[in-house]
């Protein structure tokens, strides 16, 4: 069976655990409460050792989240030697706060990322099928270096 490591990361109040239950299946949605999550940035790099993939989760209703999320891209996917197609960004709309998918202005390279966008209230489909179709890239670029790394041994 093939694992992939694909990490949740972003600003505070971005949307990350509710996402990660949703697209698990784990539990139902209900009212936010704050995770306790890693906030010591001397733990990062045990936490990103051997990840395949990054999502980057930020609140669009937040304007500085959209600054906080290069500092993530930058940690987590640039000096990691993650490429681009590894990483993905969810644009997420929190319950109340409606649903305009205009995309933000995003800086260089996080213009060059997949942004989707999420609103688990109006169109939770949406972001399941959009993770998905990420979480297979993911699965069978993971299968192509396993399936190298096994050839490289043979020969």
């Amino acid at each position: 069976m093939l694992k992939a490591k694909i990490l949740f990361v972003g600003p505070c109040e971005s949307g990350k655990t509710v996402l990660a239950n949703f697209l698990t299946e784990s539990s139902d949605i209900t009212e936010y409460n704050p995770t306790q999550g890693v906030r010591f940035e001397s733990c990062w790099p045990a936490l990103m050792k051997d990840s395949h993939g990054v999502v980057i989760v930020f609140n669009i209703d937040i304007p500085s989240h959209l600054k906080e999320i290069e500092t993530w891209y930058s940690c987590f996917v640039q000096q990691q030697f993650l490429q681009n197609t590894q990483c993905l960004l969810i644009a997420h709309h929190k319950p109340g706060s409606g649903s305009d998918k205009e995309n933000p202005a995003l800086a260089p390279p996080l213009n060059k990322l997949k942004l989707v966008h999420s609103n688990l209230e109006d169109d939770p489909e949406e972001i399941r099928m959009e993770f998905i179709k990420y979480l297979r890239s993911i699965i069978n670029s993971v299968s192509e270096s396993r399936d190298r790394e096994e050839m490289s041994i043979i020969t």
